[in-house]
């Protein structure tokens, strides 16, 4: 398997994970990833999605956009906001996983309404249009479900 281009994420990954005093098993158990993907990754034969980089960042206990930038998802200055707006989302204890969800799915679609084009990396960025109403009521009858 040819090397990709993500050989300094895999070595960054090593060394946080051994910082952390982590094996690649307890990592890849707490991240919800596989041992040989996390393995690959590390060797730079994978590149990961952005979601199993804020898996393994959260794991980490450690910023998921450094992950980005070294991945090369993310360029470091010009998709900050949009980087941190989807992890203050994913961040929130007080949703849960559907609600941020749809949430992720309207901020999208709002983006791209404005010109600003899909995430290739995220799996909110399927090239589908989210019609808001339904996402946002969805979202309300799981938050009232008796209403």
């Amino acid at each position: 398997m040819a090397s990709l281009n993500v050989g300094n994420l895999g070595e960054y990954l090593r060394e946080q994970r051994r910082n952390a005093q982590l094996s690649l098993r307890q990592l890849a158990d707490a991240a919800g990833v596989s041992n040989p993907y996390l393995s690959q990754i590390e060797r730079g034969l994978r590149k990961p999605s952005a979601e199993v980089l804020q898996q393994v960042a959260k794991a980490l206990r450690i910023s998921a956009e450094t992950l980005y930038v070294r991945a090369g998802i993310l360029d470091a200055e010009r998709d900050r906001d949009d980087v941190e707006t989807r992890a203050v989302i994913l961040a929130d204890p007080s949703l849960n996983e559907r609600q941020k969800q749809v949430l992720l799915q309207v901020y999208e679609s709002f983006r791209k309404e404005n010109g600003f084009g899909a995430d290739p990396e995220s799996d909110t960025g399927s090239g589908a249009d989210v019609d808001v109403d339904a996402a946002v009521d969805g979202a309300e009858s799981v938050q009232n479900p008796h209403s």
